[in-house]
């Protein structure tokens, strides 16, 4: 098959060693690495299928510097919500893409434990159900796929729980308990559900892989980036050298503005992503879970 990853960092890299397993998949980035098939980024671009790990933030520039339609077919691999527009990443790449070959991954699924082969189920959701299908197939027997039309819902999923994460991060680090977590937990998942229903989601997908799923994951192990920066944030460290120390992208950093913007502009209740707001903006975070448990 003709394939190609863009964008090599860690979740780029778990992908195309999936995609290998079973086809000669090539990778590409802006920075050259020293990955078995990486190739330059005029020779990736030219694959039929392109599974994009760009982060959300970068995106809408990459696209307008980079990327020309020749029919490719895209899974997008990211999660996230633009910053300053509050675009939904389905609405950037429809700028640049049609919808038919359209396709977002979303689910559950570490890097670390991809790269290691365990056992992982994600969901491959699109209009087009036949492209679903097709990229669907490239996936190694370890990574069980689902389809879904729901890419709102998958979307706002894995934008949301990245800031969760956050929280959940604070909550851990405050030493606060498995009580107060799980509960924080679980009202993050009703404000989510909350928040996406208001643009159309589906029930179900907040129940599923995409929402319950990834939320707990993320919210829960220091494998993720977004919980690790919650950590930190409770040990009162500035976030400029909580993000310089991480040395990777914690995309919740960045949508907790995009979602509290939105809620703003909207009117919906988003408790917890005020909070997690205003601990980025310099609050206290045992101010913030005071405020936040009263």
């Amino acid at each position: 098959m003709n394939i190609a990853v863009i964008g090599a960092g860690k979740w780029g890299q778990a992908i195309h060693f999936s995609l290998s397993k079973s086809f000669t998949c090539k990778i590409s980035s802006r920075t050259k690495k020293e990955i078995k098939n990486f190739v330059p980024m005029s020779e990736a671009l030219a694959c039929e299928y392109l599974i994009m790990a760009l982060p959300a933030q970068i995106v809408r520039a990459w696209l307008k510097e980079n990327f020309e339609f020749k029919n490719q077919k895209i899974l997008v691999a990211a999660k996230g919500i633009e910053k300053g527009t509050g675009a939904f990443l389905n609405d950037i790449y429809k700028e640049f893409v049609p919808e038919d070959n359209l396709a977002f991954l979303s689910g559950p699924s570490f890097a670390a434990e991809v790269i290691k082969s365990l056992p992982t189920c994600v969901v491959i959701n699109a209009t087009n159900s036949n492209l679903a299908n097709k990229f669907a197939s490239f996936f190694p027997d370890f990574i069980k796929t689902y389809i879904s039309d729901d890419i709102i819902g998958a979307e706002i999923c894995g934008a949301y729980k990245n800031v969760l994460a956050i929280a959940s991060g604070i909550c851990e680090g405050l030493e606060l308990g498995n009580n107060a977590r799980a509960s924080l937990i679980s009202r993050g998942l009703v404000e989510m559900r909350r928040f996406g229903k208001f643009y159309g989601a589906k029930d179900e997908t907040f129940l599923g892989l995409s929402g319950a799923g990834d939320l707990f994951l993320t919210a829960s192990s220091t494998l993720s980036r977004n919980f690790r920066v919650g950590i930190a944030l409770a040990k009162e460290k500035k976030l400029e050298d909580i993000l310089i120390e991480l040395g990777e992208v914690a995309e919740g950093v960045f949508t907790t503005d995009a979602i509290y913007e939105l809620s703003k502009k909207e009117g919906i209740y988003t408790p917890i992503v005020d909070e997690v707001y205003k601990v980025l903006k310099g609050k206290s975070p045992k101010e913030s879970l005071k405020d936040l448990l009263a």
